[in-house]
């Protein structure tokens, strides 16, 4: 009898036992890592922002037209939405460390070889190629990473600061590049600075990012041992993620409005340079409205995250679970993080279309500076949670996911580049961007209404088949 009642009491005791941490990282050193992959996501912005500035120097030292020049940012474009398709599977699988490692390997090399590639176009066209592949996964790896070591309820408090610090590039990017310019007339000090940042960048994560990757590590207690398969398997396994119609709808929301920030950077040297007469410091202080709405809009979009988290968990009443995290197949995460978005879209599209408007009256200059500043705080917050929703979904592969939001808007963005001149000398910059700014609003308004409405049902409909299909 005596055994019985031990045996019971032992079932109680692990019937009652507290579900594991989400993670045995310290508080000290998860804010550590935030900092640290704020500071490496910069080589996305702050690589694309420097060259801004240098447009027509570039040009002059090629001997090439702008247009030629605008082609290397196209291209830049297209390689930064097919580089996290690459890399974000293959964290998924090998890790986040490597991929960190090979990743910033890439980009210092190629920042190295734009800087003594003398005066050769081909070389321009190539290395800036292979700088993107090497800096543009950095932003969608830095988001898996934070999904690794933070509960979904504050996932917003993490996200916050770090893309504040990411969004630091749009700001000091183009008063580098310009400044550089300015202080020695040479473009090679511009790659130069990015040739001491990836470098810099390179060597923290060598000596201090620890591995996150719940499949190899589980919540950072188990001894890191990645699974070598072969990188066609590790690649090309992953594509059933990418049939799922949440995601497709994900992806499609806030791409045609983040599009819209090359649209705005392409224009300015031209807007500010050539309308309204700016030297190159000057227009590349220009780019410090923008940048500073970046910065706002981190902050903001974290704080907003984690509120409408919140205000959805008391409405369905649903308990937050700060420890072990929330389980999503019961919350409807997709209500809480598109909560407020229609307003977003509405007054985004306003904005957009009159920035067009007054760059072509010829306003005021702190007109469209305020519309920049605005513009690119809607730009970071719409980015932010619709990113951070990916990462809900798609708990186990969050890389492999969140990979074909960067080819979406990426495609996007090429393809505003490579029409923005030909489109404003026929139409003019007002009716070019009120047109693109229309189309926004009403695709992405229709995205917002079908997600809210649909997403949990076919999130429900893809997690049934897949458990299914597991058996």
């Amino acid at each position: 009898m005596a055994e019985e009642v031990t045996a019971t009491e032992m079932k109680t005791e692990q019937s009652i036992a507290p579900p594991p941490p989400y993670t045995t990282f310290s508080l000290r050193y998860r804010w550590y890592l935030t900092i640290l992959l704020g500071y490496c996501c910069l080589a996305s912005s702050l690589t694309a922002n420097i060259y801004f500035p240098l447009i027509s120097v570039l040009a002059d030292h090629y001997g090439v037209s702008v247009q030629d020049i605008n082609l290397t940012i196209t291209l830049y474009v297209v390689f930064q939405g097919i580089a996290p398709a690459v890399f974000s599977p293959l964290s998924d699988s090998l890790g986040r460390r490597p991929v960190y490692i090979a990743s910033f390997s890439l980009y210092t090399a190629a920042s190295v070889g734009l800087a003594f590639s003398g005066r050769s176009y081909a070389a321009l066209l190539l290395l800036r190629a292979v700088q993107s592949i090497g800096g543009s996964a950095t932003l969608s790896l830095a988001y898996v990473v934070v999904a690794d070591y933070a509960v979904p309820a504050e996932r917003g408090r993490f996200l916050g600061p770090m893309m504040a610090a990411t969004n630091v590039g749009p700001s000091i990017g183009p008063i580098m590049g310009g400044g550089a310019i300015l202080a020695t007339g040479n473009i090679v000090w511009g790659f130069l600075a990015l040739v001491i940042f990836g470098a810099s960048a390179l060597s923290l994560i060598v000596l201090s990012m620890r591995e996150t990757n719940r499949g190899v590590v589980g919540n950072e207690s188990v001894r890191p041992a990645g699974p070598w398969r072969t990188w066609w398997d590790i690649v090309f396994a992953q594509g059933k993620h990418f049939d799922a119609r949440e995601v497709e709808i994900d992806d499609g929301t806030p791409s045609p409005i983040r599009s819209d920030d090359y649209t705005i950077t392409t224009s300015i040297p031209l807007i500010y340079g050539v309308d309204y007469g700016f030297n190159d410091l000057l227009v590349g202080c220009c780019y410090l409205a923008g940048g500073a709405g970046i910065i706002l809009g981190g902050v903001v979009a974290g704080r907003l995250m984690d509120s409408n988290y919140r205000y959805t968990a008391r409405e369905s009443g649903l308990p937050v679970d700060r420890v072990a995290g929330d389980d999503m197949r019961t919350f409807p995460i997709e209500r809480a993080r598109s909560r407020g978005s229609y307003s977003i879209i509405a007054v985004s599209a306003f904005a957009f279309v009159g920035y067009g408007w007054a760059v072509e009256r010829h306003a005021h200059v702190a007109v469209p500076l305020v519309l920049q500043f605005y513009l690119g705080c809607k730009s970071t917050v719409v980015h932010q949670v619709y990113s951070a929703l990916l990462v809900d979904i798609f708990p186990d592969k969050p890389g492999t996911a969140g990979a074909s939001n960067n080819i979406c808007r990426c495609a996007l963005s090429a393809a505003l580049v490579a029409a923005l001149q030909p489109a404003v000398d026929a139409m003019g910059r007002s009716w070019f961007f009120t047109l693109v700014g229309l189309w926004d609003a009403v695709g992405s308004i229709i995205g917002v209404f079908v997600l809210r409405r649909h997403g949990r049902r076919w999130r429900d409909y893809r997690q049934a088949r897949e458990i299914q299909g597991s058996r």
